[in-house]
């Protein structure tokens, strides 16, 4: 098991040390050789096999651990990792019959999408109207993390709606509330999250309340809150990956 105190830990129920995973693929493969983990979880196999030289290929059933991945290799790499990412909504219709297939699943894609996570994971339950929540620090006081609560709509939007979340907001003392959906919010609605005011901040003033559509997330909008460094503390951050460099080769039969 992970030691509970370890850097690398991300906080996945079944996370791996790198170490061991490490052994296992320097054990059964070369450099350049391909890596699959079809259960992949937060991707501890992908990242010791790219840091290893190999190629891979990482399956997981869950949105949730795709989307931790991705932050996964965010951290360690930069953007000096290029990798493709198939079977996950690209346009409004994959994502409607994603919702119609498993609305838990299609929370978990949507919050993937602004960098937040699922309040209560990948189950059914009470969730005391959060789906999903968003961790960040403004910089205005050290140590301090502020929250965002987001709320998914697969379905149709309702009048009250955007009324309703602003009670969630500061029931939880939330900085900022998000309804995300399909529907487009109506007139009416947007003059009632506009209504809410702003967050201010040194850095500007954010809306207390943000209406984004599934079309939006997919057009690349976001959600507006400051982006200071190491603003967004919704996941743990991995450490910086220190690519290993194999030893070099020495000629045949010498020791």
């Amino acid at each position: 098991p992970l030691n509970s105190q370890a850097r690398e830990r991300l906080g996945y129920p079944t996370q791996k040390p790198e170490a061991l995973m490490d052994r296992i693929i320097e054990a059964s493969s070369n450099p350049g050789d391909v890596v699959l983990d079809p259960f992949c979880g937060c991707g501890t196999t992908i990242a010791s096999a790219q840091r290893l030289g190999r190629s891979w290929v990482g399956i997981d059933v869950t949105h949730l651990a795709i989307g931790l991945i991705r932050t996964r290799l965010k951290d360690a790499y930069g953007t000096s990792v290029t990798y493709r990412v198939l079977g996950e909504p690209t346009t409004v219709d994959d994502a409607r019959t994603l919702a119609e297939q498993d609305k838990f699943q299609f929370q978990a894609w949507a919050l993937g999408l602004v960098g937040a996570r699922p309040s209560q994971g990948i189950r059914k339950g009470a969730d005391a109207g959060i789906d999903g929540r968003l961790f960040f620090h403004d910089g205005t006081a050290a140590g301090k993390t502020k929250q965002i609560v987001i709320s998914v709509k697969g379905g149709h939007l309702k009048a009250d709606d955007v009324r309703a979340l602003e009670g969630i907001r500061v029931r939880e003392k939330a900085e900022v509330g998000v309804l995300l959906s399909f529907d487009e919010p109506t007139r009416q609605m947007r003059a009632d999250a506009a209504s809410m005011g702003f967050y201010d901040t040194p850095w500007g003033n954010y809306p207390r309340l943000q209406l984004l559509t599934v079309e939006d997330l997919l057009g690349g909008k976001a959600i507006q809150f400051p982006h200071v460094t190491g603003g967004n503390r919704t996941f743990k951050t991995a450490p910086k990956a220190r690519v290993k460099e194999d030893p070099p080769q020495l000629p045949f039969g010498d020791a």
